[in-house]
C-alpha cells in the first residue's frame, strides 16, 4: 500500500507492528510478524532513514514510531520537494540543450537550412532515402547514371521499391545504355519491370537524382564523387526544374523491352553519335567513357571501329569526316 512513499512490505508491516505494539526487541518482532531479523534490522533502518522512527524518550536506545499523520505528511513533503527540484533541473537541460543545438547547427552537416539539407556521406544518404521512400504516397522518379550499378546501391534500393511498387507508387528510372550490359543491372531493371515500374535507358543522361512525389529531390554535391554526399531540397523552383529535366530525359530514351537500337540510315547509333560529340568537344576518352557509362576500352574499341568505316587514318581526319556526313 505504501510503496509509492517508499516503503516495500517488509518495511511497512514492521511499521504498522511498531504503531500497534513498539514492545519488544528485534527477535520478538521477528517472530510476531515472521521475518528474519536481518528483514527486521533493514525494515527499522529503513523506517529511520524515512523518520517514521525517532528515539524512544520512555525507553533509553528504544524506538517510537512516528504517528502516520505527521511522518507520512513528511515524506510527501521530501518528495514534492524532490519533484520541484527535478522539475527545475530538467528546465535548466532543456534550455541548455537548446542552446547547444543552436550553436552546433552551423557545425553539423546533416542539418536543413531553407529548405535544403547537406547529406554528408553515405549512411547519411541512405537513412534519408529511406525516411523519404516509406513517406512515398504517388511516384517515384529517378535517373541513374554510370552503367552499371554497384551491387551495394542494388542491395539498399531492393527493399525500397519493393515496398514502394507493393504499395502501387509509380516508379520511372532511366539508366544508361551501357548497364544493359551489366547483368546485375539489367536483372534489377528487369525486376522492376516485373513489378509494376517502368525503366528506359539513354546513352547519355544528366546528374543522378532522385524525385520522391514531385516535392523532395536528392542530388549530388559532386556528380563525379557520390561519397562525398547529397543535397536533399524541398524548394519549388528546384524541384519543378529537376522534374523538367526528368522528363526530358525520359521522352528521348528507349523503354528496357525495346530491342538494341540499330544503326539508322545515316549508317550511325545514337550512342556512336553522342560519342563522337564528346570527343570532338575536347572531352578525353576517359571522360567520355564516364559520361557514357562505359570503359576506356570500350570507348577506344568503339572509336576503331568509327574511324574504320569512315575510312579515317587519324580522329581529326575521322572528326571531319563525321562532320560531312551529318554525324556531328
Amino acid at each position: 500500500m505504501l510503496e509509492a512513499l517508499g516503503l516495500d512490505s517488509h518495511v511497512e508491516r514492521v511499521y504498522r507492528e511498531m504503531l500497534a505494539d513498539p514492545t519488544g526487541g528485534v527477535a520478538e518482532l521477528g517472530a510476531r510478524l515472521g521475518l528474519t531479523e536481518g528483514q527486521v534490522r533493514d525494515g527499522l533502518d529503513r523506517l529511520v532513514d524515512l523518520d517514521l522512527l525517532t528515539p524512544s524518550r520512555e525507553n533509553s536506545g528504544g524506538l517510537r514510531a512516528v504517528s502516520p499523520e505527521a511522518g507520512l505528511e513528511q515524506i510527501l513533503r521530501r518528495q514534492e520537494e524532490d519533484l520541484i527540484r527535478r522539475q527545475q533541473e530538467l528546465a535548466l537541460s532543456k534550455a541548455a540543450a537548446a542552446r547547444a543545438v543552436a550553436e552546433f547547427a552551423t557545425l553539423r552537416p546533416n542539418t536543413e537550412t531553407d529548405g535544403a539539407e547537406r547529406l554528408v556521406g553515405l549512411d547519411a544518404i541512405q537513412s534519408r532515402l529511406e525516411v523519404l521512400a516509406k513517406g512515398l504516397t504517388r511516384e517515384c522518379l529517378a535517373i541513374m547514371p554510370g552503367g552499371a550499378q554497384s551491387q551495394a546501391s542494388l542491395d539498399a534500393s531492393r527493399p525500397l521499391d519493393e515496398d514502394a511498387l507493393a504499395r502501387k507508387v509509380a516508379m520511372r528510372v532511366v539508366y544508361q545504355d551501357s548497364a544493359r550490359n551489366d547483368p546485375a543491372t539489367l536483372a534489377y531493371a528487369q525486376w522492376t519491370t516485373e513489378r509494376g515500374g517502368q525503366v528506359r535507358t539513354s546513352p547519355v543522361l544528366p546528374p543522378r537524382l532522385v524525385i520522391f512525389d514531385r516535392a523532395t529531390a536528392v542530388v549530388p554535391i559532386d556528380p563525379e564523387n557520390s561519397r562525398l554526399g547529397a543535397l536533399c531540397t524541398t524548394a519549388p523552383g528546384i524541384v519543378a526544374s529537376l522534374v523538367t529535366l526528368f522528363e526530358q530525359t525520359w521522352g528521348t530514351a528507349v523503354p528496357l523491352g525495346a530491342a538494341r537500337e540499330q544503326a539508322g540510315e545515316d549508317g550511325i547509333t545514337t550512342a556512336e553519335r553522342e560519342l563522337l560529340k564528346l570527343l570532338a568537344s575536347g572531352m578525353t576518352d576517359e571522360a567520355a567513357g564516364k559520361r557514357l557509362g562505359v570503359s576506356l576500352r570500350t570507348v577506344r574499341r568503339q572509336m576503331s571501329g568509327l574511324m574504320e568505316r569512315l575510312d579515317a587514318t587519324s580522329r581529326f581526319v575521322a572528326g571531319v569526316r563525321a562532320a560531312q556526313r551529318g554525324w556531328l
